[in-house]
C-alpha cells in the first residue's frame, strides 16, 4: 500500500531539518484527515482486538502470566499486526510508515501489551529486516511473525544505560570463528520469556589466537537463541507496566555462531542507533495513541460526574484542562502523521528491492531528528494529559478502581525508554549541527542571512489576512529565533558546544516548539482547504498552540542568550529578539472552551477520523 503512487524525486521532498530553513507548503503534508479506507480497516482490527481481547485479561496479565503474552502476541500476529513492515517475501504485509503508525496508536490503549508487542515487532523484527542477511531472514522472520518464537532487544547494562557503546558485555571470537558471550544487561522487555535476543557486545579475538582479525572492542550485535544458554534474572518490581516482562540477561559463555552477527563486526552502533530512530518514532505514536484514549475518559467522567449539582464538565477549569488535552494531542498527533508521509515518500522515491531495508533505513537516518522530537513531545505531552486524567477524576483518580491510576504508573517509563528525553534533547540540536558542519543542512549560511536581515532597517509585515495568516508569520518569527540562538551558540562555543547541554536543552526545546507548531498549523490550513468536517476546530486547535509556543520560545531563547553573552551584547540580543518575535496574545479561553465542549459532546477526541 503506497499513499503516494507517483513518488516525487526524492530531491523535490523535505530533508531532515529543512523546517527550520524555510517553510512548507500545507498540500505536501501528510494529515491524518488524508488516511485511506485500508489504514482505517486495520485501525479497526487493531482497536477490535485490543478492546475484546487484550483490556479484558490485563489484570490476568499482571499476574505475570507470560503464557497469556504469548498467547496475545500469537493472536495479534494471526490479525496481520507483527507484519506491518516486513516484505511480503518474508511472510510480512510490505505497509507504509503510517500503517506501522496506526497500529502504534491503536495497540496504545494497553501499555503493557503494547511494550511486548513494541519489544517483539519494533525491536527484534525490525532489525532482522534492515540489517539480517539473507540467511538470518528465512530462518528467524517466518516464526517470529507467526508469534512461534518471541523476541526482545538487549542492548542497555546497568553501567550503560544512555552510554550504549560503554557496554562491558564481551563477545569473544573462537578458533572456529564463532563468538562467546559473557555479560548481563538490563531492563529487558521480554526477557522473561523470551527466545530470540538481538544483544549487543564488544567483540574481540581470544586471547593468543594468533594474527588478530577482530579489533579489540568492536561494537556488535548478535542474534542470539534462549536455547544457548541464555539465562533470566527476577522480574523487576517495576512502578508500572506490570503486565510486562523486564528482567536481566545473563550470559556465561554463551556460543554464538559466526553467521549470527546482525548487520557487521564492529559496526552494531548502525544497528542500535538507526533501530532507535524507528523505536522513537513508534514510541511517539504509541503515546499519542495513549493521549487519545485518557482523553475520551476525561470527557465521559467530567460530563457524568456532578458537583454543586452540575456536571464537572461545565466548570470552566475543567474546560481548561481538557482544551490544553485536546491541544496538545493535536500537535503531537500533527507532527507523527507529517513525520510518516515524509518517510513513506522518502521510501517510495528510492528505487530498492522489495526485500531491501535499505531504503527504509536510509530514509529513518534521514529524519532521525524528527524522530527524537516525536519521542521527547509525545512522552512529555502524555505525561502531561494523564496528570490532568488523573486530577479530573479526584480521588478516584488516584485508586485502582479508575484506569486512570493504571495509565499514569505505565506512562512513566516512556521518558526514559529510547533514550532519555535528555539524551535526546541533546541528539536533536547535535544532529542539526553536525549537518550544518557538514554542509548537509544550509544552517550556518541561514544564520547569517538572519544577522544581516537583523541588522538591516525593519520592513513592513505581511499584510496577508488569511486563515491562519497570524499563526503563520509567528511560526517565521519562531524559525527566526531558532536561527539567532543556533547562531550565537556556534559562534560562542564552536566545536565545544556539546559541552554545554544546558544551551543545547533550550535549542532543542525551541526546534521542539517550532516544528510542532509548524505541523499543527499546516495541518489546520489543510483541513480549512479541503473543508473537512470541524475544520474550525482544527484552526483553533493550531492557534492555541502557536500562541502558546510563542511564549515558551521566547523564555528558552532569552535564557539561552542570557547563558552566552552579556552586558551590552545581552542587551543587543535581547532587543533583536524582541524585534523577531511580535505575538500579539489572543483569547485562548475561549478557543478552549469550544474545543472542550466539543470533546465532551463526543465523548472522544474530537479529531479522530473514525478510528
Amino acid at each position: 500500500m503506497a499513499i503516494i503512487t507517483n513518488a516525487p524525486s526524492a530531491t523535490t521532498i523535505q530533508r531532515g531539518g529543512e523546517w527550520l530553513l524555510q517553510s512548507t507548503d500545507a498540500d505536501r503534508v501528510f494529515t491524518p484527515e488524508r488516511i485511506t479506507d485500508e489504514h482505517r480497516l486495520i485501525a479497526k482490527t487493531a482497536r477490535e482486538f485490543v478492546d475484546s481481547e487484550v483490556l479484558p485479561v490485563l489484570d490476568q496479565l499482571e499476574t505475570k502470566d507470560w503464557d497469556l503474552a504469548r498467547a496475545l502476541v500469537r493472536r495479534a500476529a494471526g490479525l496481520g499486526l507483527l507484519g506491518v513492515d516486513v516484505p511480503d517475501a518474508y511472510g510480512g504485509l510490505a505497509l507504509d510508515k503510517v500503517t506501522s503508525l496506526v497500529v502504534s496508536e491503536t495497540l496504545a490503549r494497553s501499555a503493557s501489551f503494547g511494550a511486548a508487542f513494541g519489544a517483539h515487532a519494533n525491536l527484534t523484527i525490525v532489525p532482522l529486516v534492515l540489517f539480517g542477511s539473507e540467511a538470518q531472514k528465512q530462518k528467524y522472520l517466518p516464526t517470529l511473525l507467526s508469534g512461534e518464537i518471541i523476541g526482545a532487544y538487549g542492548l542497555s547494562e546497568s553501567g550503560s544505560g544512555s552510554d550504549a557503546m560503554g557496554a562491558r558485555t564481551k563477545a569473544t571470537r573462537q578458533p572456529d570463528g564463532s563468538f562467546l558471550l559473557n555479560g548481563e544487561k538490563m531492563w529487558i522487555t521480554n526477557g522473561g520469556f523470551a527466545d530470540l535476543f538481538v544483544v549487543f557486545a564488544q567483540a574481540s579475538d581470544e586471547p593468543g589466537a594468533g594474527a588478530p582479525g577482530v579489533k579489540k572492542d568492536a561494537f556488535t550485535a548478535f542474534l542470539v537463541e534462549r536455547g544457548w544458554g541464555v539465562k533470566s534474572g527476577k522480574e523487576e518490581h517495576k512502578m508500572g507496566l506490570h503486565g510486562s516482562s523486564t528482567c536481566p540477561l545473563i550470559f556465561q559463555d554463551v556460543k554464538v555462531p559466526a553467521e549470527n552477527v546482525l548487520g557487521e563486526v564492529g559496526k552494531g552502533h548502525k544497528v542500535a542507533f538507526n533501530v532507535l530512530n524507528f523505536a522513537r518514532f513508534k514510541l511517539g505514536a504509541m503515546c499519542g495513541g495513549g493521549a487519545q484514549s485518557a482523553l475520551a475518559e476525561s470527557a465521559k467522567y467530567a460530563a457524568a460526574r456532578k458537583q454543586f449539582g452540575q456536571p464537572i464538565a461545565s466548570f470552566g477549569a475543567i474546560k481548561h484542562k481538557i482544551g490544553e488535552m485536546v491541544v496538545r494531542t493535536y500537535a503531537i498527533e500533527s507532527l507523527l502523521y507529517r513525520i510518516a508521509g515524509l518517510v513513506d515518500e522518502r521510501i517510495a522515491s528510492t528505487p530498492h528491492e522489495a526485500t531491501d531495508g535499505s531504503a527504509a533505513l536510509a530514509a529513518f537516518e534521514e529524519y532521525a531528528v524528527e524522530a527524537s522530537i516525536a519521542k521527547v513531545a509525545g512522552s512529555e505531552a502524555l505525561n502531561f494529559i494523564l496528570d490532568e486524567n488523573i486530577q479530573i477524576h479526584g480521588g478516584n483518580g488516584y485508586v485502582r478502581d479508575y484506569p486512570a491510576e493504571r495509565h499514569f504508573r505505565d506512562a512513566r517509563v516512556n521518558r526514559i525508554f529510547e533514550g532519555t528525553n535528555e539524551i535526546n534533547r541533546l541528539l536533536i540540536p547535535g544532529m542539526l549541527i553536525r549537518r550544518a558542519v557538514k554542509g548537509d543542512l544550509a544552517l550556518i549560511p541561514a544564520a547569517k542571512a538572519l544577522q544581516d536581515e537583523l541588522l538591516a532597517p525593519a520592513t513592513m509585515p505581511s499584510t496577508d489576512d488569511g486563515v491562519l495568516a497570524d499563526e503563520r508569520r509567528a511560526i517565521d518569527a519562531f524559525r527566526k529565533t531558532a536561527l539567532m540562538v543556533f547562531g550565537v551558540a556556534m559562534q560562542t562555543y564552536g566545536a565545544k558546544l556539546t559541552d554545554e547541554q544546558e544551551v543545547l536543552m533550550h535549542l532543542a526545546d525551541i526546534a521542539i516548539d517550532v516544528y510542532s507548531a509548524e505541523s499543527a498549523t499546516l495541518r489546520a490550513l489543510a483541513a480549512s482547504d479541503r473543508k473537512v468536517p470541524r475544520a474550525a476546530l482544527h484552526v483553533d486547535a493550531a492557534r492555541v498552540f502557536v500562541s502558546d509556543a510563542a511564549l515558551r520560545i521566547d523564555a528558552a531563547a532569552r535564557q539561552a542568550l542570557a547563558a552566552m553573552t552579556e552586558g551590552d551584547t545581552l542587551r543587543t540580543m535581547l532587543a533583536a529578539l524582541r524585534r523577531v518575535i511580535k505575538v500579539t496574545p489572543i483569547n485562548t479561553v475561549a478557543l478552549r472552551r469550544r474545543l472542550a465542549d466539543e470533546t465532551v459532546t463526543r465523548g472522544a477526541y474530537p479529531f479522530a477520523q473514525g478510528r
